[in-house]
């Protein structure tokens, strides 16, 4: 049954205030952990909406990634995927993930299961807060890591050209 519209405008438009004071202070303070913070509302509320399998499952997997990267950031690890993998890149649910350090791979995972909503779901807010979600993310990542940054777009790029016929 679909989750009523009443106040999900609002709830959007306040989760966009939040994402967006929340990058400002994470820019303004160097701090990834001040975005990751405003940021946990929007991926609250994008639970709530999902309806749908693969969307449930897509929304709750933003939180365990939310989740471990804050404890990955607060306990500063440093774990190079690429060497552990062997690769510079890793094939998940259809979607090529550049790999290096963990605490950027995070970040990725949440803009590309963000991206995954936007594509199953119907709803407007839910779409709207995938948006909020992937946003964050990128400028998440391009915090952590601007190379990974670079790699990442370029990736998503290809992708979306692939997706639409022009590769």
């Amino acid at each position: 049954m679909p989750k009523p519209t009443k106040n999900a405008t609002l709830f959007c438009i306040i989760a966009s205030i939040l994402a967006i004071v929340g990058i400002l202070l994470g820019r303004k303070f160097d701090s990834v952990l001040i975005s990751m913070f405003f940021l946990l509302p929007t991926i609250v509320y994008e639970i709530y909406r999902t309806e749908g399998d693969s969307t449930k499952y897509a929304s709750r997997g933003l939180l365990v990634v939310f989740v471990a990267e804050i404890i990955l950031i607060i306990f500063n690890v440093k774990f190079d995927l690429i060497q552990f993998f062997q690769t510079n890149t890793k094939y998940i649910q259809g979607y090529e993930i550049p790999l290096g350090d963990i605490k950027v791979v995070g970040p990725i995972l949440m803009a590309v299961l963000s991206l995954l909503l936007v594509g199953r779901t119907r709803g407007v807010y839910t779409r709207w807060l995938a948006v909020i979600i992937i946003v964050t993310s990128l400028f998440i990542i391009y915090v952590l890591d601007p190379a990974s940054f670079s790699k990442f777009i370029k990736i998503a790029i290809d992708q979306v050209m692939l997706m639409a016929g022009m590769n």
